[in-house]
């Protein structure tokens, strides 16, 4: 009964995650439709914010599992 949980906690706190990368993906069209020239240097910042956040779902998926 106790791993169901934890899985079923994750597959909760796995909404967290998703909507962290739509607004990072969202605030960065926003900014490139604003200013196309920048695109280059806010590409970067993208990237970090996107692995960021992805690390923090996987690092939830490896506790779910521990536990």
């Amino acid at each position: 009964m106790d791993g169901s949980l934890n899985v079923i906690g994750y597959g909760l706190a796995a909404i967290g995650p998703g909507i962290g990368v739509a607004l990072i993906f969202a605030a960065w069209i926003t900014a490139t439709a604003r200013q196309p020239e920048s695109a280059g240097i806010t590409r970067p910042m993208l990237f970090m914010g996107f692995a960021l956040v992805e690390v923090l779902a996987l690092f939830g998926l490896v506790l779910a599992f521990i536990n």
